[in-house]
């Protein structure tokens, strides 16, 4: 097959994006493809290029990475690097080479990506992709709105409050905040901006860091406890995986850097925690409409209860990353997941 693997973009992920594009291109043509890695805001060339044969020469053509920055990237800079004066989020020749493709296979992380926008307007130019619907990545996104969405479907959250850039202040005036609270992006991922805050003398820091990325944040109460992942495929769980920093939190660098966490799959857990967070996984899987792939992530604290964090509607396909680890545990290679991905897209439009 020809495929596009669209990544990196205008995110705090876009560099995650490029290095889970890479492993998935690498992976396709290993197994015959011929997989083009493309950014979707650099584009290809300049518009109205000669395309043609562009997936014969795939790897020459492709978006090279190396390793991923500790740093999340200047998106301004980004913006500004890109030649002409297009307000346009799709760079030069992209729905050009995708639609010319035979699926696109979604590598890109946060922000556009994973906020349904992309699929809304593959949709419309009628171009097959990997993974869920806009309306359900739409969903996904805010994880204030996740939470809102699925408070029928008896699946534990943290307790927590949302606030906007222009209003906050007024806010908090009149609400009594227990602490430690987590402040973080509504809609950012990798831990961007999330501060783990133990005072009020705290607040303004965290607050300003995580506006920095949006105008909209949450702020949960502080699970103390253990970190934990699930993966669904097609609404049937995948092995837990447990996350364990060696130093603080799961925050940027430790999700990125080699040998930052001990990630444990199957996860060391009794076998009763282990079905109860799997059911969790499934239950938001159904409810939000994730019906190809995703991975929820949980906390579980010191007395055994169970929160989940967030919905990733296109999970990270990293060498770190988790979901590739569940799915190995099942005896499914990193090649084999890709191609099962690409799959089950596909049968979405059979």
């Amino acid at each position: 097959m020809n495929v596009v693997v669209l990544a990196g973009g205008l995110s705090t992920e876009r560099d995650v994006s490029f290095k889970s594009g890479d492993m998935v291109a690498k992976a396709l043509r290993a197994r015959g493809h011929k997989a083009l890695t493309l950014d979707v805001f650099m584009g290809y060339g300049v518009e109205g290029d000669d395309i043609s044969g562009i997936f014969d020469r795939a790897e020459e053509a492709s978006v090279k990475v190396e390793t991923i920055p500790t740093e999340a990237p200047d998106i301004e800079a980004i913006k500004a690097s890109r030649p002409g004066d297009s307000k346009s989020f799709f760079g030069p020749n992209v729905i050009r080479i995708c639609s010319a493709a035979d699926i696109v296979f979604m590598a890109l992380h946060g922000a556009d990506g994973e906020n349904g926008k992309v699929q809304a307007a593959f949709d419309l130019f009628g171009i097959k992709y990997t993974g869920n619907g806009y309306l359900s990545c739409a969903l996904a996104m805010d994880k204030g709105v996740t939470k809102q969405y699925l408070s029928n479907y008896d699946i534990p959250f943290p307790a927590g409050f949302s606030l906007q850039k222009d209003t906050y202040k007024q806010d908090l005036e009149d609400m009594e905040i227990n602490y430690p609270v987590v402040v973080k992006p509504a809609c950012g991922g990798s831990s961007i901006g999330v501060t783990i805050v133990n005072s009020a003398d705290e607040m303004q820091k965290a607050l300003d860091d995580a506006f920095f990325w949006e105008d909209e944040v949450v702020v949960e109460d502080y699970i103390k406890g253990r970190e934990f992942s699930c993966g669904v495929l097609e609404g049937k769980a995948l092995p837990v995986i447990e996350i364990a920093p060696k130093i603080g939190f799961y925050d940027y660098k430790n999700k990125y850097a080699a040998g930052s966490a001990v990630e444990t799959c199957p996860a060391e857990i009794p076998d009763d925690k282990t079905a109860e967070m799997q059911l969790y996984a499934e239950r938001v899987a159904a409810g939000l409409g994730l019906d190809t792939y995703s991975r929820m992530d949980f906390l579980m604290d010191e007395k055994g209860h169970i929160f989940c964090l967030e919905a990733n509607t296109l999970p990270g396909m990293t060498p770190t990353s988790l979901m590739p680890q569940e799915a190995a545990v099942l005896g499914t290679s990193y090649e084999d997941l890709c191609e099962e991905l690409i799959r089950m897209s596909l049968a979405k439009y059979e």
